[in-house]
This record gives structure tokens, sequence and C-alpha cells, in this order.
């Protein structure tokens, strides 16, 4: 059971397996109709998708939408060969299913990208794949943007155009206890951690003031009112005021 793989409620491990012969008799019976043969050369084949929905590993789709989407690929392959080519099934079926999946993910991208855009993006990804195969090594967008006679800066806007969007709550890290998640390595420049600890030490002193007290920090700090502004509305004098806020303000210094 060790290759053992289910998806989509399916056991891969009990898919038949056939041999090239046998791929080829199957073949032509497809071409004369013969639904049967067709159904069994699909089963026979979905590990090839399965091969496939893996490279897509790291994207966020799940693997189950991925390999319903590249069964279709799939059947499109095997609709469309041509046996008279001598070329083997998987060697064109692979191209028509990753073809598939690949359209799949463009159309559901949650930013919508214009096609000429994502046709350029795919050719930069075919230009790298093939840049990495030949000097072993990932290519700089500087070697990209030459293979292709493009602009850096469009092989670089046209890469971070697919480029799923990223969620705050996405996992970094994991182990077991404890999941760390973008958002936690998010800094606040703005909020930082002493100035919740001012804020949560001023609230609690102002719970200590009375209510006088409050009521005329509140009109000349929060609404910015003069002190004669807050005699009039309070009803008191600009002395009492004046004494009751600096009383008031000296309350708060000590308990902060």
């Amino acid at each position: 059971m060790a290759n053992k793989v289910e998806i989509c409620g399916l056991d891969t491990s009990k898919l038949p397996k056939l041999k090239n012969s046998e791929m080829d008799e199957l073949m032509l019976k497809i071409k004369q109709g013969d639904e049967n043969a067709k159904e069994l050369f699909v089963r026979a084949n979905l590990r090839l998708v399965l091969s496939v929905v893996h490279r897509f590993g790291m994207r966020k789709e799940s693997p189950d939408d991925l390999f319903q989407v590249g069964v279709i690929g799939l059947i499109k392959a095997i609709n469309n060969f041509d046996t008279t080519l001598n070329v083997r099934f998987s060697t064109y079926a692979v191209p028509m299913i990753i073809g598939e999946i690949r359209r799949f993910l463009r159309d559901n991208n949650a930013v919508r990208v214009s096609r000429s855009i994502r046709d350029t993006a795919y050719q930069i990804l075919q230009s790298r794949e093939k840049l990495t195969l030949l000097n072993n090594e990932e290519p700089s967008l500087e070697e990209i943007a030459k293979d292709l006679d493009l602009k850096v800066r469009e092989v670089a806007f046209a890469l971070d155009s697919i480029t799923e969007p990223v969620s705050l709550y996405d996992p970094i890290y994991a182990d077991g206890n404890e999941t760390v998640r973008v958002m936690d390595q998010i800094g606040d420049s703005k909020n930082n951690q002493d100035e919740w600890v001012e804020n949560f030490a001023l609230k609690d002193a102002l719970k200590k003031l009375n209510k006088r007290e409050k009521q005329i920090l509140l009109l000349r700090y929060y609404l910015g009112k003069t002190q004669m502004e807050v005699s009039n509305e309070v009803g008191i004098s600009q002395a009492q005021v004046s004494r009751l806020e600096k009383n008031a303000i000296e309350s708060m210094r000590k308990n902060v």
C-alpha cells in the first residue's frame, strides 16, 4: 500500500497497468467508436494525470479539482490523438493536460489579468524552464528578457500578474502546537507594543478620575475646546476648569 494515493475518492493503486501494445490496441478501438475501450484507456492513464497534478503541488487549489480538470485534458488528448503519427500517446497527452490545468488556474485567478499579459507570463515560464535546463541554474530576469527580446520590467510585471495574492491568514510555519501566519510576521510601526501598553495605562488612569474631571479632559483634549468654552459648557469658572484640569492630569501621571 506504499504507492497508494487517493484522489477524488479514487484509489490509484488499483488502477489498471497496460503495456504499450495494449494501449495501442485500445486506441485503435477508440477511433472505431468503442466506448468501453475508451473508458478502460482513461482509467489506465489516470496515473499520468496524477503525475501532472503533482507539478502544481504548491498551488492553493484543491488537488481533487486539478485532477478533475486534468482528466478533461486527458479526454481531449484521446479525442484528438492522431494514430498515424509516430509519437507515444503520453508524449502528446502531457502538454494537453498541463494546458487544461493552466487554463483553469488562469481563469479562476482572484485577480483578473489581460490575456496578452498572461500569455507573456507563460512564455516567460517556458523560457525560465528552458534556460534552467540549459545552464543548470535559475536564470535572472535579465537573461529571460534577453531570450524573449523583452524589457526587464515587462518580464517582472508579467510574472507578478500571475502570482497569487497572499492572505494574511496563510500559514508560514507550524510545529504541531502553534501556527505562525503571514500577519504574525508583519510589523506595525504606527501601533507598536509600547503604544498599546501606554494606551491601556491611560484608560486605566482615566477610570480613576471623577465624572467632572473626565468631562473636562474630554472637552479639552478630545474635542479641542478652550478653557473658556469648557467653562461656559460645564457652568463653572475658567479658574475652576484650569484647577480641575491640572489636578486630573497630575492624578493620571501618578497612575500611569
